[in-house]
Parts: C-alpha cells; structure tokens; sequence
C-alpha cells in the first residue's frame, strides 16, 4: 500500500501552514465549548421547552452519541478527502446546526440542530492533530501539539461559565447565536487560506463496517452513560443491552478491519495499535482521560450534595483548573520537543494519582479552596501526561497510519470518558449511606478511592512510555 503524499506544497511557506494549524485549533475551540455549554442551560431549556430532565438530557448525550459514531469514520475522511474539503464540510455542517438550534421553536428541531453539530464537530479534533503530523517538523510538534490540550481542557471548563453568563441576562437561544457568527468567520477563513496540498487515495467505503462501527461505539457510549443513569434509579433501559450489542458488534467490526487491512480497504486500520510506541501511550490516555471524566462527574455532585454550594460556586471552583492546564499545554509541549514523553509522563501520572488519592480525605466540612487546590494539582498531572502522550504516539506513526492513529485516540477517548462517568457514578451511589441524594460523603469516597487506584495503575505503565523522542517513520 502506497502512503499517502502528505508534505506541504512548495508554495506553502511554513508561515502559512501556522495559520492553518491555528486556524484549525481556534474552530476546534469553539466546537467543544459548544460540546460542554448545554450543561448549565438544561434546567432553563426544561422549564421554557416544557419537556421533562431525561429528555432534555439527550440534547447532550444525543451529541456525544453522534460522536460516538462518526469519530471512527474521520481515518478513512482524512486518506479519501484532501484537508480543505473535510475543514469546509465540517464548519459547514456545524454553523448550519448552529442555526437550526438557535431558530428552533421546540425541542425536536434544537435536538436535530444538536446532531447536526456534531456531525461537524466529530471529525475537527482528528483532523487538527493530524495535520500538526504532517506540517509541523518533529522537532516542533510538541509545542503545536500543546495548543491542541490548550483547547481540550480550556473550552471544556468555560463552556459552562459562558453559558451561565449569557443565561442570567439573555434567552437559551443566544448560546447559539453568540457562536453562529464565528463559526461563520472562521467557515470564510477556511475557504480563504486553507489551501494545503495533500494526495488522497481513492479508498472504497465499506458500508458493512460504517453499520458495525455505529453500533459498536454508539453502543457501548450509550449504555455506559445509562449505567450512571441506572444507579441513580433514572433510567427506564437496561444499560447492558446496548452494552451488549456494542460488544458484540465491536469484535465483528475488529474482525472485518483484520480481513480488509491487506487490500487496503479498511475503515479503520488497526495497524497502529501493533506499534508499542502508539499503544503504550493510548492505554494511559485512556486511563488518565477515565480519571478526569470522573473528577468532572463526581466534584460538581461532591459540592453540590455534600458541601451545598450553588452551582454557580461549583463552576467557577473548577475553572481555575482548566485554565491552568490550558496554560501549560504549550509549556509542556516545548519541553516535549526538548526532553521526549518518558521524563514528563512517569511525574504526571505521580502527580495525577497523588492528586487523587487527595481527593479521598474529603468530608462533611472540606474547604472550597483545598478542593480547587487538590483540582489543579490533577490538572497538572494530567497536562504532564496529555500533549506529549498525544504527540508521542502519532508522531511515531508510519505517515500513511497518523489519520487512523487520531481516529483510534480520539475515539477511545470518548469511550474511556464514559466508562469513566458510568464507573465512578454507579460507586458513588451503590456505597451511598443516603438514598435520597445523588452523593454524600461514603459515595464520593468510593468512588475517588476506585479513581485512585486506576490512576496508581498508571504510574508503572508510564514507566514503558518511550525516551527521547524519534523522527517518525517515513
């Protein structure tokens, strides 16, 4: 199989191919600040849209679902579709849901509006760390790819504080139309700089494997966050049917990519989880990527049940964090580029289980301002682990292997965030002393102790993390 020829045009001086990344790294960051602003907004969309929480929910898990679904397909998008085509569809599609949702009069049409969002949202993060491979030189990646966790961890944290500042003053509908006009401007900018050269390769499409890999990924997401659901007494369906399915349809997907890899055909190729360099890394993405779903899960109910503090309170108490990890993205990139993933991976993952096993001496009376502290203690951790785990694992990729290598990543991502949400919620309320609540004291301490322990499990893992970096394999 031939590899793709991915190397920048002549005519693309590397100033030009910085505003491209950049350009991809700000529309990715208004693509997951949308992902995370539909929180604070459900009790208002409850009371205006007259439709009950569960329902209401699904504006969220519909949009996570739909990711679900699509991620996988983004390695076949990025080898069939030169960069520019998939860049204009996907701020396409998602300025087009960006109006339905701010134009719809009920539920069902905002519900539409937020699947069409995440169609387009699905496939820019895949398409941002692969092209920081392709036209970013080795010895620079790092730092570029440190941007890529400024925009993970910061849009997540403010997403729910923009959304709680335009909700005390203005209507649901200004969520969209605030966001409309820059996911316009940046659709323009697209279509004006980014003119990247890039072969395609005329893949077929395997419709069999799309219908496997819908319903193993769709699957499995969906019925780990109704195991959460479950615990809580608020589901109406079983979690291990889907569960099961996604199972199920997930073993026949692998083995249907094993038997198309040799023609070339496969929607997703696996051959990248048969590099150590790529699967040491993934495994402890996943593992960190479970701990901070978790955290993100259990800290808002923690405050809110046990501390009684509004909600307002509880996301201003974990911005500090996501600002902090924002802001070492790029440092910890550099560094990256300077010493390699090994000598900041092993003191993240110390750092990130430390933070953790913190977390399990909260009580009754804990401050507001050790909680912050102990939060961004696991940011930093976290960030030690994130950019150069990322950066470490596709840059040692075979070049025609770095679009299915992010399509791999970000997808388990996805999946480990909501085994990681389902694991920690079902703890929480399964050792809960208090019924009637959604955490006290004995949940949140199980859960943070089994939180712990996974993040323990990390450190030696770390330790098989590559040295000093490499070129990547041409």
């Amino acid at each position: 199989m031939t590899a793709p020829d991915v190397s920048v045009s002549p005519a693309t001086t590397p100033r030009n191919a910085s505003t491209v990344i950049w350009l991809l790294v700000g529309s990715a960051f208004v693509m997951i600040l949308n992902e995370t602003i539909m929180s604070v907004a459900l009790p208002v969309l409850v009371t205006d849209l007259d439709v009950s929480v569960g329902t209401a929910q699904w504006l969220t898990s519909g949009f996570l679902l739909t990711m679900s679904v699509v991620i996988p397909i983004t390695g076949f998008l990025l080898q069939r579709l030169t960069p520019r085509t998939i860049y204009l569809a996907s701020m396409s599609l998602f300025s087009l849901g960006t109006l339905i949702c701010a134009l719809s009069p009920g539920f069902g049409l905002l519900f539409v509006g937020r699947i069409v969002q995440a169609l387009g949202t699905a496939v820019m993060v895949p398409l941002l760390m692969t092209s920081v491979i392709r036209l970013v030189p080795v010895e620079q990646r790092g730092a570029k790819m440190g941007m890529i966790s400024l925009v993970i961890a910061v849009a997540p944290a403010i997403g729910p504080t923009v959304s709680g500042v335009i909700l005390t003053t203005l209507s649901w509908r200004w969520m969209f139309l605030v966001v409309l006009p820059i996911a316009l401007i940046a659709l323009a900018m697209g279509a004006a700089f980014l003119k990247l050269h890039s072969e395609t390769r005329a893949i077929p499409l395997d419709w069999v494997s799309v219908v496997l890999s819908a319903l193993a990924f769709g699957g499995l997401v969906f019925g780990l966050s109704l195991i959460g659901e479950a615990a809580r007494g608020a589901s109406a369906v079983s979690p291990w049917v889907p569960i099961a399915v996604g199972v199920v349809t997930l073993a026949l997907f692998v083995a249907r990519q094993l038997r198309l890899q040799p023609a070339g055909k496969a929607l997703l190729d696996l051959r990248p989880l048969s590099h150590r360099s790529f699967t040491v890394p993934l495994i402890l993405m996943i593992l960190g990527m479970m701990s901070l779903f978790g955290v993100l899960i259990l800290l808002p109910l923690y405050m809110q049940d046990v501390l009684h503090v509004s909600a307002f309170v509880t996301g201003l108490a974990v911005l500090p964090g996501g600002l902090v990890m924002g802001i070492l993205g790029p440092f910890v990139g550099r560094l990256y580029d300077r010493v390699g993933a090994r000598p900041l991976a092993v003191p993240g993952t110390v750092v990130l289980a430390l933070a953790l096993w913190g977390f399990t001496t909260l009580g009754e009376s804990t401050p507001i301002a050790m909680l912050i502290g102990l939060h961004v203690a696991l940011v930093v951790g976290l960030s030690f682990m994130f950019t150069p785990l990322m950066t470490d694992a596709l840059g040692r990729l075979p070049s025609e292997l770095d679009s299915y290598g992010s399509a791999i990543l970000t997808t388990l991502q996805q999946v480990a965030g909501a085994a990681g949400t389902a694991l920690f919620v079902t703890l929480m309320v399964a050792f809960a002393s208090t019924p009637d609540v959604a955490a006290d004291v004995t949940g949140a301490r199980a859960a943070f102790v089994c939180a712990a322990i996974i993040a323990t499990v990390a450190v030696p893992v770390s330790l098989l993390v590559g040295g000093k970096k490499k070129a990547a394999v041409a």
